[in-house]
């Protein structure tokens, strides 16, 4: 089963919410937090507040960075950042 929670456009504690319930009812001990474009910063916030308000026990394991190559309406390539970061506990 994957324990990763992809960050859009909805509120931070609703990222929170989904991570803690990951690492609390799914019992797992690594919940992946993934993002891209716009929403990476919503994802650095997401893993704050984990990590420093609500489970000070989780850790971050590793934090990858990549950019994905999306065909735009127009026939162009565009370039669009990502980012991963893996929690365990």
């Amino acid at each position: 089963m994957d324990n990763i929670v992809y960050v859009g456009n909805k509120g931070v504690m609703n990222y929170v919410l989904a991570v803690i319930t990951q690492f609390n009812s799914e019992n797992a001990q690594e919940v992946i937090v993934k993002a891209r474009g716009k929403a990476i910063s919503r994802a650095v916030d997401v893993e704050e507040m984990v990590t420093k308000r609500f489970m000070p026990e989780v850790k971050i394991k590793e934090i990858n960075l990549g950019t994905d190559h999306i065909q735009g309406e127009d026939g162009k390539s565009i370039n669009v950042s990502t980012i991963e970061i893996i929690l365990f506990k």
